[in-house]
């Protein structure tokens, strides 16, 4: 059995591997996208990525987290890119193999103008 590839070619920042909202963009349908931002923050002035699914840092993850197959490629997405960040770090403790920062968070996908919901 060959080993998953992933499909994101991510920067690795401090231990994180980060991507930008332009190298996210074209593949936003091709990975796992979860929101770690609080509902009124997901629904809030930002909006989010298209297609993400809002998972709420803390618990919630938590417990998203501990149903989840490891070897999938997700990308956490909040605000500005430090909750996110937090996000990968505690998904790697857990055995994930692919999580991915949205460098930037959502304050930088706004400033390329990408779609939001």
């Amino acid at each position: 059995m060959t080993e998953k590839k992933n499909i994101l070619n991510p920067r690795i920042i401090d231990g994180v591997a980060e991507v930008t909202p332009d190298q996210l963009f074209p593949l936003i349908e091709k990975v796992t996208l979860i929101d770690v931002r609080r509902p009124d923050e997901f629904t809030g002035e930002l909006g989010h990525v298209p297609g993400s699914k809002l998972v709420t840092l803390g618990p919630e993850l938590v417990q998203f987290l501990e149903e989840q197959d490891r070897n999938q490629e997700i990308v956490f997405i909040c605000r500005s890119g430090f909750r996110s960040r937090e996000a990968c770090l505690y998904s790697q403790k857990l055995g994930f193999k692919f999580p991915v920062n949205l460098q930037g968070g959502m304050i930088s996908w706004n400033s390329y103008k990408f779609p939001t919901e």
